[in-house]
């Protein structure tokens, strides 16, 4: 079985997020089950910067972008026993940042046409599927389907799409459609979506599976609240739909090889656990007790996230004998007021906005809790590597969240975190109450953590899933190839 995983984002080459993170572990999971599984990315500038003496170039040629010729680099490296592609074309990827330009429909409609006519050229790697992620490799699964439909080194390919955060879909004016992406009459109408080009609804049309990253996110994104507008088109393809949970790379995340920790730790040898936090509180100025509970964050401050629950209900929360670590950055009016409680609770409450990886290490190894009040999260990586730092997981119950932490019970002891169902602000600050009042239980607590310890978030599972996957795609489970005939 060969598989090509095409990706904006692959760690530690590029990393903005969870699709990073699942790029850069999952092919290396799949590869110890025998799949032959490979990553092509952009090449942007930072890589260059970094990895290009290590690169063996493979070839150079022109794509077409609609009526433009552009020029296309295409080299190889291997990395943790993974090859990964690289395509190169400064006009579009030498840059400082990922994404955010008002030429991103252009830079990416070149990705998706270099990606494919890359593929012939790889050397002694022609791979069975492609797999597909977010909206800038959408018009993979859509091109295969149209613009080389009479390809016989294209027309076989089949492939699988991930949504990893749905709210992102790729939506540009029909005007660009022939210009920019070379759709027109039939061909258009599988992009066009409410009056305009919605790349991620073609992708979802065409390819042969739909996936996302957790279950209940698969469940969710059939409703409008979750979906952001496509909701009809995923219960019309809910057929090909399958969530698959995340997980993370147990060898990076983990207390015990974690170097920029002040002391590793394991659940064998916690000791080391009370050493961070007494250096987490010294670092942060907040007041050194080891008997006092922190409340830790590494987050973004936006909306979605739930940062307005937290605000709701901040000056009731500090009435427990609790300290609060917050690190990240956002929407100013977050940032102004976390910035304002740390002065108003000097010695209880920290916040910073410039975000330091390292420093996110220790808050998840330091703090006590974890909380992570999000109001949609498609999967979150941040829970499951608190749990393994042994930092019991605050949240609410949506997405990857309610997917991945369950609920403590005191009288069986089961459960590795707590949670709690409604977009409410007292609902949270229940269950804060509660995490509290089990952390000076010393039984609860030693149970709580023995589970969050010992919460299995390898891509093991993952991978299998993914194999049961793949081997139905190809064995034509959820054929699309009928769908311009509908």
């Amino acid at each position: 079985m060969k598989v090509l995983f095409i990706s904006t984002e692959a760690a530690p080459f590029a990393k903005s997020g969870g699709l990073g993170d699942v790029i850069g572990a999952l092919p290396a999971e799949l590869k110890k089950r025998g799949v032959n599984a490979k990553v092509l990315m952009p090449m942007y500038k930072s890589i260059k910067e970094k990895y290009f003496e290590d690169m063996q170039q493979i070839a150079e040629f022109d794509t077409k972008v609609s009526w433009r010729s552009k020029y296309c680099g295409l080299y190889m490296m291997e990395y943790g026993g993974i090859t990964l592609y690289f395509i190169d074309s400064e006009e579009y990827f030498g840059r400082d940042r990922y994404y955010g330009y008002y030429d991103d429909g252009e830079r990416f409609a070149y990705f998706c046409k270099a990606a494919l006519d890359s593929i012939p050229l790889l050397p002694d790697f022609k791979p069975d599927i492609l797999h597909c992620n977010e909206w800038q490799t959408a018009l993979i699964p859509v091109y295969i389907k149209t613009l080389y439909a009479e390809s016989n080194q294209h027309s076989k390919l089949r492939t699988v799409f991930t949504i990893h955060n749905i709210e992102y879909q790729g939506q540009f004016g029909l005007e660009i459609a022939e210009d920019l992406f070379s759709l027109t009459g039939s061909d258009l109408d599988i992009v066009e979506y409410r009056g305009c080009i919605n790349l991620m609804k073609g992708a979802i049309v065409t390819c042969d599976k739909l996936t996302t990253v957790s279950p209940s996110y698969a469940d969710e994104i059939k409703y409008g609240y979750f979906a952001r507008g496509l909701e009809d088109i995923i219960k019309e393809n809910e057929y090909k739909l399958e969530g698959v949970l995340n997980g993370i790379d147990a060898g990076i995340f983990n207390p015990w090889f974690d170097k920029n920790l002040y002391k590793r730790y394991s659940s064998k040898k916690r000791e080391g656990k009370k050493e961070n936090k007494a250096a987490l509180q010294r670092e942060l100025g907040l007041d050194e007790n080891l008997d006092i509970p922190i409340v830790g964050m590494v987050t973004r401050l936006v909306g979605h996230k739930g940062i307005d629950l937290i605000i709701n209900i901040f000056d009731e929360l500090m009435q427990e004998e609790i300290q609060f670590a917050l690190l990240g950055s956002g929407d100013e009016k977050y940032e102004r007021f976390f910035a304002e409680a740390t002065q108003r609770y000097k010695g209880r409450v920290w916040s910073n906005t410039a975000f330091d990886a390292k420093l996110a290490s220790r808050i998840y190894a330091g703090s006590d809790m974890f909380l992570m009040p999000s109001l949609s999260e498609p999967c979150g990586l941040s829970q499951m590597i608190a749990a393994k730092y042994g930092t019991i997981p605050i949240v609410r119950a949506t997405g990857g969240l309610k997917d991945s932490i369950i609920p403590y019970n005191p009288a069986e002891k089961k459960g590795n975190g707590v949670t709690f169902g409604k977009i409410n602000a007292q609902d949270m600050l229940g269950a804060i109450k509660r995490a509290i009042a089990f952390y000076w239980n010393p039984y609860d607590w030693q149970g709580l953590m023995d589970n969050a310890f010992s919460s299995d978030f390898s891509w093991k599972r993952g991978a299998d899933k993914y194999m049961e996957i793949y081997g139905g795609v190809l064995n034509g489970d959820n054929d699309s190839s009928g769908i311009l005939k509908e």
